[in-house]
């Protein structure tokens, strides 16, 4: 079946949502605290303006025949300096109005050019203005009208300006700052957000090993302590796991009585067909051996179809291949025939059944033995997450046309070798039942070579 492709890291898709989040957060928060500095400030300079604009009220005086003068007062020093950027005028309204007949230091040669209409500044209060000065400069001023007591006094516009690009200095010192730290603040935040996932998908991997630690048979149940919002997914794991082995050891049961209940007939018909040397007897006795065969053949296949279902199986491999070493040099002592385990062999484990093993290896090790002339060599060695046992003999060898078909129901390459043709057979559907293979290849001693390719367990 095949597998679906993954959806993505859910750490990740976390972490860029959470990203994606502060981001905004933080461009808003900037963005707004910067705009409410930038209100502040301006309301700063505005009431600066305001409070120079009362001085110079306070400081305007009209003289008859002189026309308008302007104590000296105690105002900003910008107002002194030429093109400083903070100005004062007075204009004349009235019938004779006349533009700046009193001016700060700073105009210079300037004359600020305001709205026409008198009635646009109050007397006692103030309105502000926009301007430019005569270099395009934008400036914002607050301006009055003036009526001064006496008598042959004409109404007088007062205003104060200063240039918006005073503005501009405390404004970028503080974007400066600002920037800085938010800066530091989302990069706080990026680390614990970083932590803080850490720390919540922890139990993620938690699980993980305890996932794996069962399906490499260290474990039958998930154990341990996990979340109460992962709770209820170990149990349900467990749950699954316990009725996989339910299964499992009844299908093993059910195996078994079907073995007995067949065999026993079966070898009462065998022994009562012994017991006459008619044709018919034979018949029977040949029947009867078959019937057996078949029987053992497919009860393995369902063994074995039962444990690929099975999670946590582990069987070692190097104790029951010595075990088996040592009943097939009894077996076969009369020939005097050698079965040695390699030294460079490698201890693993097969992800499957002990009584599979045992059929599996049994079966190719005592096929080697009738075979070999002297010796017969077995090896193990792990490839990746498959165990490769070979068998290798010193006999004749197998002709690679015939490589094959040595592993076909019933084919036997040389009739006067004892054996039933099914040996391999076994070997071959058992193998293939767990995902692996079996192949008949040239050995380096000469003879004949098996190879079993079976899944093994972690």
């Amino acid at each position: 079946m095949k597998r679906p492709a993954a959806a993505g890291s859910l750490r990740l898709r976390l972490l860029a949502g959470t990203l994606a989040w502060i981001t905004l957060t933080i461009a808003l928060a900037g963005w707004g605290l910067r705009a409410l500095f930038q209100e502040h400030i301006t309301q700063q300079l505005q009431l600066q303006l305001v409070m120079q604009l009362d001085q110079l009220s306070a400081a305007v005086d009209w003289e008859s025949g002189k026309g308008v003068t302007v104590v000296p007062m105690a105002a900003d020093a910008l107002l002194s300096q030429p093109l400083s950027g903070l100005y004062w005028q007075i204009d004349r309204l009235g019938s004779r109005p006349q533009a700046a007949v009193a001016r700060s230091r700073s105009l210079w040669d300037q004359v600020l050019t305001l709205p026409p209409a008198p009635a646009a500044y109050p007397a006692q209060g103030h309105r502000i203005l926009h301007l430019r000065d005569a270099q395009g400069h934008a400036l914002l001023a607050a301006a009055r009208t003036l009526q001064l007591p006496e008598d042959d006094a004409p109404p007088l516009r007062l205003v104060v300006a200063g240039d918006e690009a005073l503005l501009a200095e405390p404004i970028a010192r503080f974007t400066r700052m600002l920037l800085i730290a938010l800066g530091a603040l989302g990069a706080g935040l990026v680390v614990a957000v970083g932590l803080q996932l850490q720390l919540a998908l922890r139990p993620l991997e938690l699980l993980r090993r305890r996932l794996a630690a069962v399906r490499s048979g260290a474990a039958a149940q998930i154990e341990g302590r996990f979340p109460q919002e992962l709770e209820p997914l170990v149990q349900e794991f467990n749950h699954v796991l316990a009725a996989n082995a339910d299964m499992v050891q009844r299908a093993r049961t059910q195996a078994g009585n079907l073995a007995h209940a067949v065999h026993t007939p079966l070898a009462v018909i065998a022994n009562a067909a012994a017991q006459d040397g008619s044709p018919l007897a034979a018949l029977v006795r040949e029947q009867t051996a078959n019937a057996r065969r078949q029987v053992d053949v497919h009860l393995a296949r369902a063994r074995a179809a039962a444990a690929v279902r099975a999670t946590g199986l582990r069987t070692p491999v190097l104790a029951p291949l010595q075990a088996l070493l040592r009943t097939m040099q009894r077996l076969h002592a009369e020939r005097e025939v050698s079965f040695e385990l390699a030294p460079q062999a490698a201890d693993g484990a097969f992800r499957g059944e002990e009584q599979d093993l045992y059929e599996l290896l049994g079966n190719l090790i005592d096929n080697a033995g009738k075979w070999a002339r002297t010796r017969v060599v077995v090896n193990v060695q792990r490839a990746d997450a498959r165990l490769c046992i070979t068998v290798d003999d010193d006999g004749p060898g197998i002709p690679a046309e015939q490589r094959a078909r040595m592993f076909e129901r019933g084919v036997q390459l040389d009739e006067r070798r004892p054996g039933s043709g099914l040996g391999l057979d076994i070997v071959r559907t058992l193998a293939e039942t767990y995902g692996g293979s079996v192949q008949a290849l040239a050995s380096p001693l000469g003879g004949a070579r098996l190879r079993l390719l079976l899944p093994a367990a972690d």
